[in-house]
């Protein structure tokens, strides 16, 4: 297999248009206000680096849902723009899996920064 720096540098070109299409979907721009929300607490809260990974990978997990959810939200409306029973059932399946991943995601958020707002309540 031949390397090629350029087409590597294309496929980081159209990767970063697909992040700016997500951007321009309301679920994934709302997760990511979140995300910029939960990443300044972080700072501002001080955590040490295996409750920073963790973080950084449940904000990636459900960034990651969310681009995959649109990405069957949007081949299933091009493969079947009629309303089907079937296609509604994709569609809540790959929703429901965002949820889960949010859902967990508030619960890691909750044994991370619950103890140390505790902490930071009990000093004032």
């Amino acid at each position: 297999m031949k390397l090629s720096f350029k087409k590597w540098i294309a496929s980081l070109g159209y990767a970063f248009a697909g992040i700016r299409y997500a951007l321009s979907q309301q679920n994934f721009f709302l997760i990511v206000v979140i995300a910029i929300i939960v990443i300044l607490f972080s700072i501002w809260i001080g955590l040490n680096r295996i409750e920073w990974l963790i973080v950084v990978l449940t904000i990636g997990l459900v960034l990651s849902l969310e681009a995959l959810n649109t990405i069957w939200e949007k081949t299933l409306d091009i493969l079947e723009p009629n309303f089907s029973e079937k296609v509604k059932n994709i569609k809540n399946l790959v929703a429901g899996a965002v949820v889960i991943a949010c859902l967990t995601s508030i619960v890691i958020g909750l044994i991370i920064f619950l103890p140390k707002i505790v902490d930071l309540w009990r000093k004032i």
